[in-house]
């Protein structure tokens, strides 16, 4: 089937599993929750409709620059308590990743890909890299590899951040075999403000590969 590539990169991410408490950590990498999410609102689709077109897509991720993890501490005043039990001041600490690069992989039937290509190029909303306010630094839209399979296309495809050398990276690809069990399967249907999210469990296999540098530059 054919691939297509995304490009996640920018001065902060944050890809979040957990519920919206006054600590909330990122995970290391792009959770296919969050990128199915930033498809949706390329595509103009509100709370509740269904994705189960784009959960159904297999993903990959290659980790051309980790980034480093920091931590956002911020005071909000006034906040409502639940069950009406008046207002209190609210302290949260914030994990997000600092100048990280993911090339990612969506492997599916072809017009899709081609339908999700056009909607990266002139999203409808506005896309975030996992939390609002985190705006890509370069286009997300890498291009569509008609030839060549997900994990064809994640090692074949240059290294988007610069580079002098070949380094080897860590890749990430859905596989029923994969060793890691991974929390962030996304619902069929975009979950209400208001509501948790009920994620399911896939399977996850991890390697390393050795990136080559692109020939015309990259992000």
């Amino acid at each position: 089937m054919p691939t297509l590539l995304m490009q996640l990169y920018g001065p902060m991410q944050s890809w979040r599993l957990g519920p919206r408490l006054e600590r909330r950590s990122t995970q290391p990498l792009p959770t296919k929750s969050g990128v199915i999410g930033l498809l949706a609102a390329a595509l103009g689709r509100e709370r509740g409709s269904s994705v189960a077109d784009l959960a159904g897509l297999r993903m990959g991720v290659r980790v051309d620059r980790p980034g480093v993890l920091e931590t956002d501490y911020q005071t909000v005043r006034n906040v409502l308590q639940a069950k009406g039990r008046g207002l209190k001041d609210a302290q949260t600490w914030r994990g997000y990743l600092a100048d990280a690069a993911f090339l990612v992989a969506l492997e599916g039937e072809r017009g899709i890909l081609e339908e999700l290509a056009r909607a990266l190029r002139e999203p409808h909303f506005v896309p975030y890299l996992g939390q609002k306010g985190f705006y890509p630094a370069a286009p997300l839209y890498r291009g569509i590899r008609l030839a060549l399979g997900l994990v064809e296309a994640l090692e074949a495809e240059p290294l988007i951040v610069p580079a002098r050398e070949p380094r080897e990276v860590d890749v990430y690809v859905e596989d029923p075999e994969g060793e890691l069990l991974v929390p962030d399967a996304p619902e069929e249907s975009l979950a209400e403000i208001g509501f948790p999210r009920a994620l399911g469990i896939r399977a996850v296999r991890r390697y390393r590969i050795e990136a080559h540098p692109s020939e015309g530059g990259s992000v």
